[in-house]
């Protein structure tokens, strides 16, 4: 783009709500599990169901893999076995499942924030597969979704009663939507 165009404010803001919605899910992930010790952390609340741990370190591999040389290289990296990341080892602790999570997460910030709007519609691959920068974007935001809605679910069983809402709390609702309308009222 010459320095005289100017730049698409819909697809400035595309990126920069990407952005913002894989932090709060990030956010929303790590407050749930804040809330659990580590027996919950770790536990598989049925067979074929996956612990907390599992979902981190698979979440955690896939980041590494989609993010890391973003523009360059296929997102499915070589190096990556999808299917380990659901096996859990004694080198799988909390603390180091934990630090491969943040490594992924920085990975995404490190592609996303160099972004410019003109790159929304380059070619990158997944699986050899041609996606637009915004379809992977997309499709990370939902795979990450959906695996967040999984750690919260299955942190918020293991709390039981003494689980700390993440958001509205049941029976508050026009509580908080009248905290809403004050707030906008004096804004």
């Amino acid at each position: 783009m010459s320095t005289r165009e100017t730049p698409d404010p819909t697809a400035a803001h595309v990126l920069a709500e990407a952005q913002s919605q894989f932090a709060k899910l990030k956010a929303l992930a790590e407050s749930a599990m804040k809330q659990v010790d580590d027996a919950a952390f770790f536990a598989e609340p049925a067979p074929e169901v996956n612990s907390i741990a599992q979902v981190v370190k698979h979440v955690a591999g896939n980041a590494r893999s989609r993010w890391t040389d973003f523009l360059t290289t296929d997102g499915e990296k070589p190096d990556r076995h999808r299917d380990t990341e659901f096996e859990l080892d004694p080198a799988s602790t909390r603390d180091a499942l934990m630090a491969a999570w943040d490594a992924g997460w920085q990975a995404l910030d490190r592609a996303l924030k160099p972004l410019e709007p003109d790159d929304l519609m380059r070619t990158v691959t997944i699986r050899g597969e041609g996606h637009t920068v915004l379809q992977a974007i997309d499709r990370q935001l939902t795979h990450y979704g959906y695996h967040v809605g999984q750690i919260v679910l299955l942190a918020r069983i293991a709390k039981g009663k003494a689980w700390s809402s993440l958001s509205v709390p049941r029976g508050q609702s026009e509580q908080f939507n009248a905290q809403m309308r004050e707030r906008l009222r004096k804004a």
